[in-house]
């Protein structure tokens, strides 16, 4: 039986590694040991519940002009007001990791040469948080430039993106062995069936209500974008969540009852993964991607995709159909190849077409 842990505290899981730390609702972070039986665990997660300034250190006043007081401005703008709230939510993440890292900072004094050495070749062996944490910058950098004024050029220009590797589909086989392991009637099972044919992202599937789950068809807005979305609910969709029993609002709870946080459902989803056999490289994400290519090699047009995703162009859908059409071009390429290999072999010998000619006409 898995063990519990104590009252506010979360595991995540990066990377294959387990994190435990203290958090009360949307509070700071407490890093504590891994082992939840040890006494230094017990002695941190005493004095993080007591708020002692070891465990939970006072907020540094912000220097005048600096990239922290940027970072203020910016999360108190019109600008920021404006995004929907599931880019809040990422924004604010990515912005307060660069102001514990980097708030101390004149922003007036960033360079081409200090941004890549001092912000972002720390991150060279996570592309993802690279990406993002220039990304992020850029938006400070021209909210300083054009808003605030405080700079007049920008310093991060001729710093190329760089690539990360992309949240890939779920195989056939990583379909079925998360299937076997999940069977009806298990919260895991129906939160995959969500993700699965609803095409929910993490942050959309969480906090699912039973309200949703009973209506004729599957609505909800996505947070990233504000797109509403209706699908049709898929026959294993509602087998997933008639085999469940109905403890709360929400559809997906803890073990203690409760709905689960965006951080902790990657959590849990991870950990079923895991049980499962999965790969890490295989995400709770891809399943989003995996709808979307089921969507496609079903036929299905790229306006529909874009309908049951909540695409906001037409280009993201295409994606899809483009794959699609090069699976079906290989396969009808393999089939023609293997015909034409059939065909090359003589149907009767050569012995019966007749003598070859004794002497050999010159062309004049």
């Amino acid at each position: 039986m898995r063990r519990r842990l104590p009252p506010n505290v979360e595991k995540n899981v990066v990377k294959g590694h387990v994190y435990l730390s203290y958090r009360v609702g949307k509070g700071p972070r407490i890093r504590l040991p891994r082992d939840p039986t040890s006494d230094e665990f017990k002695t941190a997660y005493a004095a993080a519940m007591a708020g002692e300034v070891a465990a939970r250190p006072s907020a540094v006043k912000e220097m005048p002009r600096s990239i922290g007081a940027v970072i203020t401005s910016y999360l108190n703008s019109d600008a920021f007001r404006s995004l929907s709230e599931g880019s809040k939510s990422g924004y604010r993440s990515r912005m307060d990791q660069i102001r514990r890292d980097h708030g101390h900072r004149a922003f007036a004094g960033l360079t081409k040469d200090r941004i890549e050495e001092k912000v972002l070749k720390p991150l060279n062996n996570r592309p993802g948080a690279k990406i993002d944490t220039l990304k992020k910058l850029r938006i400070l950098i021209r909210y300083a430039k054009d808003d605030l004024k405080w700079i007049t050029i920008d310093p991060s220009e001729g710093i190329k993106r760089g690539r990360s590797k992309e949240i890939r589909a779920w195989s056939d086989a990583e379909m079925k062995a998360f299937e076997e392991r999940w069977p009806f009637g298990t919260k895991q099972r129906a939160a995959y069936e969500l993700m699965l044919n609803v095409g929910t992202a993490r942050v959309d599937t969480h906090l699912t209500t039973w309200v949703q789950a009973d209506a004729d068809d599957f609505e909800y807005t996505r947070r990233k974008t504000g797109v509403p979305v209706v699908v049709q609910k898929a026959l294993s969709l509602r087998a997933a969540l008639g085999a469940l029993t109905r403890k709360h609002v929400c559809i997906l709870t803890t073990e203690w009852g409760k709905p689960f946080t965006v951080d902790g459902f990657s959590g849990w989803m991870r950990d079923a993964m895991t049980e499962a056999g999965l790969p890490l490289d295989c995400r709770p994400h891809g399943l989003r991607k995996t709808f979307g290519r089921l969507l496609a090699d079903a036929g299905a047009s790229a306006h529909d995709i874009m309908a049951a995703l909540g695409h906001l162009t037409l280009a993201e859908a295409e994606r899809y159909t483009r794959e699609a059409d090069r699976r079906r071009g290989g396969r009808r390429a393999i089939v023609q190849l293997e015909d034409h290999k059939a065909n090359r072999i003589p149907q009767t010998s050569s012995n019966s077409l007749g003598k070859a000619s004794k002497t050999e006409r010159k062309s004049k």
